[in-house]
């Protein structure tokens, strides 16, 4: 245990170390060096308690018992400000920390006035001071840190709607990265609910220290994040959209009766936009948005989002896919002497992943399957 401790406490200040001295940091960079901080302290404090230094620094005792109180809030501070463009921190969201502020503020006696003798005596459980209180910060804990996680992932969620909605690109920042880490913290948080309800609810004795499931598993996590971090160079960048403000929200069905969209406009409309679509081809550009769109069929894009929902019963990101797919099999069935990814590429896709993933989509198999089974693909399609 001793190597893992000590590889989770110098990863995770390194990393600290990594974000504070990049040349340009964003705010999502500043969220995830103090966490990567606190996670450092938080591992080193119980390392020292591990180690059984507590006896020779008493007053050392429940510096760090709050600490668990901050995981959620940062974990969620982190997925809000990677997915926004703003440079600060709101100041409704400092409240997040303010269960951790009040712990520190209840515990000033103990820190100030208690002597080492009697601080040792609350950590052997000889003195019930503070035995309350320690129960509800667990409770606090478990609490917190499901509940973020489950707010974490909703945002995410959110915000993969909003660019579909918005974009027929996937943005460059890293969503399946935020979703593994969300997923990750979850489960260091259920693990830990797990332990204390059979330890503590059901008086489950472990023949061995079962916290170290949960510090060992936060280890792996601060592993996880250096490894991709360093390996992949986007998650530690500024990838977020900066207008994110700005962009049209998928709304339902119900609320388009408040749009003021008239019924033989949005007709109008809705023929003017499939007309561009089969002419001028706008869906060609691999960087369109729906405001492009937007102003080429002379509306705004709330109303162009409403029409593509209601007449084609999809989002904006999968209607000029599906119009990029078709072309890409036009192109494939009449000129051999291109590879697959090239007409891809002249279609409107912008990777041979996004390309692979919408295809099936539209089609249900991969694009070489679709083309073999039409005996249109030579053997010079090839990737």
């Amino acid at each position: 245990m001793n190597v893992i401790f000590n590889i989770g406490i110098f990863l995770s200040l390194f990393l600290f170390i990594l974000l504070i001295t990049k040349r340009y940091i964003s705010l999502p960079d500043k969220l995830l060096a103090v966490w990567m901080c606190i996670i450092g302290i938080h591992l080193l404090s119980y390392y020292l308690y591990y180690l059984n230094f507590w006896d020779k620094w008493p007053h050392l005792i429940g510096v760090t018992v709050p600490f668990p109180l901050l995981h959620g809030p940062m974990l969620y501070l982190y997925t809000l400000y990677s997915l926004r463009g703003e440079t600060q921190i709101r100041k409704k969201d400092w409240l997040h920390f303010a269960p951790a502020l009040l712990s520190y503020m209840y515990m000033a006696r103990f820190f100030f006035f208690y002597s080492a003798e009697e601080k040792m005596m609350v950590d052997n459980g000889q003195l019930d001071d503070y035995g309350l209180f320690s129960s509800i910060l667990m409770v606090a804990f478990l609490i917190s840190g499901l509940a973020y996680t489950i707010l974490s992932y909703k945002i995410l969620t959110r915000y993969k709607r909003l660019i579909k909605t918005n974009f027929s690109f996937e943005e460059r920042i890293n969503l399946d990265w935020l979703k593994y880490s969300i997923w990750g913290i979850g489960c260091i948080f259920f693990t830990a609910a797990v332990i204390v309800l059979l330890r503590e609810g059901m008086g489950v004795e472990f023949s061995f220290n079962a916290d170290l499931i949960f510090y060992s598993m936060i280890v792996v996590f601060v592993f996880c994040i250096g490894y991709y971090g360093i390996r992949r160079q986007d998650i530690f960048s500024n990838n977020m959209i900066s207008d994110n403000k700005q962009l049209v929200r998928d709304k339902p069905e119900s609320e388009y009766k408040k749009s003021g969209l008239k019924t033989e406009m949005a007709n109008t409309s809705h023929q003017e936009l499939l007309k561009i679509m089969g002419v001028e081809k706008p869906f060609l550009n691999p960087r369109l948005t729906l405001g492009d769109l937007a102003r080429e069929v002379h509306i705004s894009p709330n109303h162009l989002s409403q029409i593509i929902n209601q007449y084609e019963q999809v989002n904006f990101h999968d209607f000029i896919n599906k119009y990029r797919v078709e072309e890409f099999i036009q192109r494939a069935r009449t000129n051999s002497n291109f590879s697959i990814l090239a007409h891809a590429f002249d279609s409107g896709f912008n990777s041979k992943s996004s390309f692979n993933i919408v295809f099936k989509k539209v089609h249900g198999v991969p694009p070489s399957k679709y083309m073999a089974e039409l005996k249109k693909m030579p053997d010079t399609f090839m990737y």
